[in-house]
């Protein structure tokens, strides 16, 4: 954390004792700009009362970080975060209560819907090491420079994108969990901008599929795709790739014929190309997708459920389509070692895919606890930054090196 005479904070809970132990608590830790408040109401008539030149509440202005109770009388915490959310509230929370782990998880979901920063929460009685620990995620707003903005991309522009070849595959690996071999890579398109640099889907795709451009960006990063493939396999890398498709894709009856066809030219077998299916959107006409994905299917080409368990993601997909992969959202996989919930939903997605033939991959595997929990459950394949970040094809075969080398001498990620 940046230093703590810096950072201001604001504690809100009924009970004047866990008030006096918080305060205890920060100044302890070395942070000592804070104010407390034993009600929610009193707590906004400051916040109203404050702004960035006013030094006589003893803050400099709104603060950096609020500690909240949930369960308060008159104002309970929820409410309290939608009077913020109203005020502008730009700094982050951390939930201090006695709530069960769900209602905790439930209203950490509501603050990052509300585009609130979210350091996390904490049962009470408050562990000192447990509360240092979230503190120390805090950034101020000016830490590091200026922070990035987002550019808003036209029809025109991502257009000319397409055609001028400025979109460029980046490669995540996907490693079995029993051994840690390197069996494929999920491919990632991002947008070489001649001005503003590398820019991410998010910023993009929703663009190409509102206007109509996302079947041809789809066969560009197709076809880029199964290029590379074969350029591994000429080089004695058999990697399966996976490629993510949209539903707008989905909807053109001549989609199966371009890739058995692309595939062919570019020498790759069907069961070397996995097509992840992610829908954003309810399908409202069933015909076309489930002609499309079948024949895709009889064509022996993989196809996957990307980001199972969220969106519109359900059980009727399995039930009619000839899925043969289910990818575990990471809402699900990270942490799941230790939040019951998220265990719970993880176990089953794994379980029913195992009773449906199913090869299941885990995303969002950022840590050894994530790592160990995956081979404690005996999933099949994982990806995620515990593992490696997506990359340009030129850098797979050296991070291939890299990773064996580290599982030889770490023998712990393979206990």
């Amino acid at each position: 954390m940046e230093n703590k005479s810096t950072a201001q904070l604001m504690l809100i809970d009924d009970e004047p004792f866990m008030l006096r132990l918080l305060g205890r608590t920060l100044e302890t830790l070395g942070f000592t700009a804070f104010l407390s408040y034993n009600s929610g109401a009193t707590a906004l008539d400051a916040l109203d009362a404050l702004d960035a030149s006013d030094q006589r509440a003893g803050l400099g202005g709104p603060p950096d970080i609020i500690l909240l109770d949930l369960n308060m009388p008159e104002m309970d915490g929820i409410e309290f975060i939608r009077h913020i959310v109203e005020r502008g509230f730009a700094g982050s929370l951390i939930l201090v209560s006695g709530e069960d782990e769900r209602t905790l998880q439930a209203v950490s979901t509501l603050m990052r819907a509300h585009r609130i920063a979210v350091l996390g929460h904490l049962h009470k009685p408050v562990v000192p090491v447990a509360l240092a620990a979230l503190l120390a995620k805090w950034q101020s707003p000016t830490h590091g420079g200026a922070r990035a903005v987002k550019t808003d991309y036209g029809a025109e522009a991502v257009r000319a994108a397409i055609a001028n070849n400025e979109l460029v595959n980046y490669y995540q690996p996907k490693v079995a969990v029993a051994d840690g071999r390197v069996v494929g890579v999920e491919t990632l398109v991002r947008w070489r901008h001649p001005v503003d640099g590398m820019v991410f889907p998010d910023q993009f795709i929703g663009v190409a599929e509102a206007h109509g451009l996302i079947d041809d960006l789809t066969r560009v990063v197709l076809c880029e795709a199964l290029a590379q493939c074969r350029a591994w396999r000429d080089a004695g890398l058999a990697l399966r790739v996976a490629v993510n498709v949209s539903m707008d894709n989905l909807a053109v009856l001549g989609f199966p014929d371009f890739v058995a066809g692309a595939a062919s030219a570019a020498g790759v077998p069907p069961s070397d190309l996995v097509l992840e299916v992610t829908e954003s959107r309810l399908m409202t006409d069933l015909r076309a997708p489930l002609e499309i994905l079948t024949r895709l299917r009889l064509k022996r080409f993989g196809l996957s459920i990307d980001d199972f368990g969220t969106g519109h993601s359900s059980l009727s997909q399995l039930r009619d389509i000839p899925f043969d992969e289910l990818k575990i959202d990471r809402g699900f996989v990270h942490r799941a070692w230790k939040d019951e919930t998220l265990r719970a939903i993880f176990e089953a997605s794994l379980g029913l895919a195992r009773q449906l033939g199913m090869e299941v991959v885990a995303e969002g595997v950022e840590d050894q606890h994530d790592w160990d929990y995956l081979r404690h459950t005996n999933c099949d394949l994982a990806q995620g930054y515990f593992i490696a970040r997506p990359m340009p094809a030129a850098e797979l075969p050296g991070w291939m090196n890299s990773w064996q080398e580290r599982l030889q001498a770490r023998p712990s990620v393979l206990c």
